[in-house]
């Protein structure tokens, strides 16, 4: 059961720093890794315009050039996530199905 703090999307843990956003758990052998490149400013906020989306692997053991297993980029933060989870559900899916 996740905490009361931990923001979840589709049933994966959704986490901040910054210009970056984590989708998943690193105790789960993949990652998404979201990074916002540019915003814009709407009223008061900034939304999210242009996002670079990675698949990652979240082995210490697997080099920095196979880390990343698939990379996009969106124009928004719904688009990106929506193409998170799919990649990352495809992902843990297990291989016998």
């Amino acid at each position: 059961m996740a905490k009361a703090n931990i923001l979840e999307y589709k049933g994966h843990p959704v986490q901040r720093k910054d210009n970056l956003i984590y989708y998943g758990s690193m105790q789960d052998e993949y990652i998404v890794m979201l990074q916002i490149m540019e915003t814009k400013k709407i009223k008061d906020l900034d939304v999210a315009t242009k996002i670079l989306v990675q698949l990652q692997h979240t082995d210490p053991n697997v080099s920095t050039k196979d880390m990343i297993v698939k990379t996009s980029e969106k124009k928004g933060l719904y688009d990106a996530l929506d193409i998170a989870s799919i990649w990352l559900d495809r992902a843990l899916k297990p291989s016998s199905e």
